[in-house]
């Protein structure tokens, strides 16, 4: 069924742009049956906006703006709505074309469990009344836009293995019998929207990980992936391509990591990009344009940064936006309005 609703938007976008591309042809009439004009109908029409990323730490405060990065522009703003709190490390996702939500962190006071919401086009921020199981930071977040979206692992003074669901569009919260395969924090998530969503990485009582789990729609069932990431790595990002692959960059292993994995879908196969990260870091955040490209931005390399590197897709070449955060951070969470998936 979710490849059946995919069929149907690729099949609606399609027919939408073949109706104004044929409005937009002068019609003159002849005896013979005139060539339309060269226009070559392009595999995918993105109607993607803008991207988020919220809170934070600047190594001296925690952050509670958000900046957004307009799409195809790839200019930067900074919302009037911030955070309900100054966080760090919350975890992002959201229901492309309706909603953006970070939950959890850390602020002042400790872990939160609360969960704020960022209402497209207007960027107006909400809080739900539906919390997170426990109050916990360093979790991941991905979604099911259109569905639901997922709150998985995080630390609340033990690591976390239960992943929590948030059901759009009344925002109910219920906990998956189904759990990561071991209880971690300081993963990342991104989704296959439609089809499955992923958590990667992280760390463990044992050490940091490489495994990624797999969490298949609708039924919410847990495998992992015989594919694991390059190294065993905490603090990294993640971001999808959807429909294509995902996208796992930067991280702290055995030491800071400038590599970008990439897990294509539906196959799940692991390749390593031959584009890097501008510098090796650690805890940056990633969002996409899905269609279009993927976004890496902040993190620490020694020194906190407020670049953001862009990987276009196919070609997965990367780039270094002009615009930059408003401040140079990590700990921040990412999420974008990627129109409908």
């Amino acid at each position: 069924m979710p490849r059946l609703t995919q069929a149907i938007v690729n099949l609606t976008r399609l027919t939408s742009l073949s109706t104004r591309v044929l409005a937009n042809i002068p019609f003159t009439a002849t005896g013979l049956v005139q060539r339309p004009p060269s226009y070559t109908i392009p595999a995918f029409v993105n109607l993607g906006v803008a991207g988020y990323f919220g809170g934070g730490f600047d190594g001296t405060n925690n952050l509670n703006g958000i900046d957004k990065i307009t799409f195809p522009a790839d200019s930067k703003t900074t919302l009037s709505a911030v955070l309900t709190t100054a966080r760090q490390s919350p975890a992002g996702m959201a229901n492309s074309g309706v909603a953006g939500y970070f939950g959890g962190g850390y602020d002042s006071g400790g872990n939160i469990s609360g969960i704020d919401k960022i209402t497209f086009p207007a960027d107006t921020k909400t809080t739900l009344s539906a919390t997170l199981t426990s109050s916990r930071s360093d979790a991941a977040g991905m979604a099911n836009s259109g569905v639901a979206g997922y709150f998985g692992g995080g630390y609340d003074s033990t690591y976390i293995s239960g992943i929590d669901k948030i059901t759009f569009p009344a925002d109910s919260k219920t906990t998956l019998s189904a759990v990561l395969t071991t209880a971690r924090s300081a993963e990342t998530g991104m989704a296959n929207s439609g089809v499955a969503g992923y958590f990667a990485g992280g760390e463990d009582s044992g050490g940091d990980i490489n495994g990624i789990d797999k969490i298949t729609f609708p039924a919410d069932t847990k495998t992992t992936l015989s594919a694991t990431l390059t190294n065993a790595r905490r603090f990294t990002a993640g971001m999808a391509n959807s429909g294509v692959a995902g996208y796992i960059g930067g991280g702290f292993g055995a030491g800071y990591i400038s590599g970008i994995d990439k897990i294509t879908f539906p196959a799940d196969t692991k390749t390593t990009l031959s584009a890097t990260l501008t510098t090796a870091r650690n805890i940056p955040t990633g969002m996409a344009n899905s269609g279009v490209a993927g976004y890496f931005g902040g993190g620490s390399d020694g020194v906190l940064l407020s670049g953001i590197d862009k990987v276009t897709f196919p070609a997965d070449s990367k780039t270094t936006l002009s615009a930059t955060l408003t401040s140079a951070r990590n700990r921040m969470a990412g999420m974008a309005n990627s129109s409908i998936l």
